[in-house]
């Protein structure tokens, strides 16, 4: 077998020719295609990766607002619920309360009529009673309607705060008294002597007539009174006996009264 080196040698210069040539006008364009498909495709991958995180995100999302809306329901129940509850509590504390105020109205009625009817009562034995100390009085002394309540006015005169008397007859005024029935002179003078005794100090005296009283005596002050007279033991006495759970009123002897 012969061998021609010549052709051999030529064909490989033509084998490296065109290798030359594949590798610059083909190799590397396609090679740069290839690169290109790659990076498109990784890219693709890269943004499809995105996309699923970016989905994850968005359904964890849409779960924490899914589980926000649950919770605001339940809150929005719960306060309802505690509104309802409350506006129940003040429509029945509202309830009660007109209740209380009713039966505080009705009771108040009630002791306001007790009043008003132990009221009647004590001007009914009032008068009864003043009725019947007129009639047994008529069969007395006369004299008896003035000289025992003497003493009695005098030692209530004496009982009365220092301020107070020193206020009586004050700057020569005299003082007021009020007698059942005009006065003798012997009974002006016993008055006028008791009671500047129980003072302390003279006193001048003004009577005044005053058949209401049936018997006895009143001296009427400024800020206070002293009674001793039969019409202020008979409405004591009344009133002792209509006041609930009254016990047997003992006979007041005098009384006095602040202004």
């Amino acid at each position: 077998m012969h061998i021609d080196w010549w052709t051999l040698c030529l064909q490989a210069i033509n084998v490296l020719v065109l290798v030359w040539i594949l590798s610059r006008f083909f190799f590397k364009p396609v090679a740069a295609i290839v690169a290109e498909r790659r990076a498109a495709i990784a890219q693709a991958l890269e943004d499809a990766r995105k996309a699923r995180v970016q989905a994850e995100a968005e359904q964890e999302k849409a779960q924490q607002a899914a589980a926000a809306i649950a919770a605001s329901h339940a809150d929005v129940l719960k306060k309802a619920e505690l509104e309802a509850k409350a506006e129940t509590d003040a429509i029945l504390g509202s309830a009660r309360a007109a209740a209380d105020k009713l039966r505080e109205a009705a009771a108040a009625d009630i002791a306001r009529k007790r009043q008003s009817d132990a009221a009647a009562l004590a001007d009914q034995a009032s008068r009864l009673a003043a009725d019947i100390a007129g009639k047994l009085l008529s069969r007395l002394p006369d004299e008896s309607r003035i000289t025992g309540f003497v003493p009695g006015l005098a030692q209530g005169l004496s009982e009365l705060p220092e301020t107070v008397r020193r206020g009586v007859g004050a700057h020569g005024a005299p003082l007021r008294l009020k007698a059942a029935r005009a006065l003798t002179e012997a009974e002006t003078e016993a008055c006028h002597t008791e009671l500047s005794k129980a003072l302390g100090r003279p006193v001048d005296i003004l009577v005044e007539v005053a058949p209401e009283l049936i018997a006895g005596l009143e001296i009427d002050m400024p800020h206070a009174v002293v009674r001793n007279n039969f019409r202020a033991d008979l409405a004591r006495i009344a009133a002792a006996l209509i006041a609930p759970g009254a016990k047997q009123p003992e006979l007041p002897q005098s009384g006095q009264e602040a202004r």
